[in-house]
């Protein structure tokens, strides 16, 4: 009896020894893996704890409106055009409109709520919001370009008939024409209204250089100018109508300021740099600078109407694309997304990025989340914190 007690408790003792033993091991793994953990930034304990740094989260979304797409932000959803039409997805990814017609070219540009999409080259012009077509036009030749403002008026370039450099339509919220100008020297090449439908902006390009014309209160049909700028030595790629309704022109050597008053100067002077990129808005403007002759190197800067610089910082790595929504800029490299904000503070990233390498383009449609893009997918991506 005696005996049985006696082995009971070795028994006993000797249990309770392994569960010590194993606590223990359980104790120095837990400890291991956590240092582990800090050192290479990942453990399996990880997903126990809050992480020090928010991650980005990605989700795709599917479009199928045929090739050669592209995208533009529209109140919030996302916009996409392709050879076969239109197709409106909201923030969820859902379908709220779709409108099939064929185009070879087609391009898309957006403002508020509002989109216009063109068929370069051909007839076909779209305006829509995010739930309904709005305006359906189809011009008289072949189509240059075409922009449209925040209040929803619209212009298109076309070349016009034989003889002409181009004309240039204006149209209001509801697609109704009230403005034309026709163009006999120069060939016309981008047209963009003020935020107040006041003021005509046409770029154009004349024997030599680049020249800005500029007409004021566009409720008559004249075809001469109230103001023109002529850059004789520039060639001038794009420009913009800034808030205060002075125009922004972008040169492939310099920004230049073109004031309704009359008066333009130099914003900035890049004529060292290769111009990889740039980006307009409200905020800010965004350059994206490459140094002649070493790769990819180069400096992304942001500044303001003015001139004042906001930020600046070097390069090493390729741009593919770049886009903004409100004070965020969305950067897609070759290896994914970055966000920054209007001083260059980069944002928090995390491995979940690299789903996004190999896109074509982004598309910033928040302030916290960007679409990227490629032939055969269209992944949103949101960024974390500032770092």
């Amino acid at each position: 009896m005696g005996d049985a007690k006696t082995t009971g408790k070795r028994k006993l003792r000797f249990i309770g020894l392994i569960l010590l033993l194993a606590a223990f091991a359980i104790v120095l793994f837990i400890a291991a893996t956590l240092i582990v953990g800090y050192f290479t930034g990942s453990s399996w304990l990880s997903a126990l704890f809050p992480t020090r740094i928010q991650e980005i989260t990605v989700e795709e979304f599917a479009f199928d409106i045929g090739r050669a797409r592209m995208f533009s932000n529209i109140g919030g959803s996302v916009a996409a055009v392709g050879t076969l039409g239109v197709q409106v997805l909201d923030g969820a990814g859902s379908e709220t409109l779709r409108e099939p017609f064929r185009m070879a070219q087609p391009t898309i540009a957006g403002a508020g709520d509002r989109c216009i999409v063109y068929d370069i080259g051909g007839t076909a012009v779209r305006v829509f919001s995010a739930t309904q077509v709005i305006s359906s036009i189809e011009t008289d030749s072949a189509i240059v370009s075409a922009s449209i403002n925040q209040n929803g008026w619209f212009c298109v370039v076309t070349q016009g008939s034989i003889g002409l450099k181009g004309v240039v339509t204006v149209h209001d919220g509801t697609g109704t024409l009230v403005y034309r100008v026709t163009l006999a020297t120069g060939f016309a090449l981008s047209a963009m209204l003020s935020p107040d439908n006041k003021d005509l902006a046409i770029l154009t390009l004349p024997d030599t250089g680049s020249r800005v014309m500029l007409y004021h209160g566009i409720d008559v049909s004249e075809d001469a100018p109230d103001q023109q700028f002529d850059f004789f030595d520039k060639l001038i790629i794009d420009i913009f109508f800034l808030p205060n309704g002075d125009v922004l022109a972008v040169s492939t050597d310099s920004l230049i300021l073109i004031e309704r008053a009359g008066d333009r100067h130099t914003l900035i002077d890049y004529s060292d740099k290769r111009l990889g990129g740039y980006i307009c808005n409200d905020d800010y403007i965004a350059l994206h600078l490459y140094d002649f002759g070493i790769g990819h190197r180069g400096r992304l800067i942001t500044l303001l109407a003015d001139g004042t610089i906001l930020g600046e910082i070097a390069l090493d790595r390729e741009i593919v694309s770049m886009s903004s929504h409100g004070k965020t800029l969305a950067i897609l490299k070759n290896d994914g997304v970055e966000f920054y904000d209007e001083f260059l503070e980069a944002y928090s990233v995390s491995a979940d990025s690299s789903s996004s390498a190999g896109a074509s383009r982004v598309l910033a449609i928040r302030e916290d989340a960007a679409l990227a893009t490629s032939d055969n997918s269209a992944i949103i991506v949101k960024r974390g914190e500032e770092q």
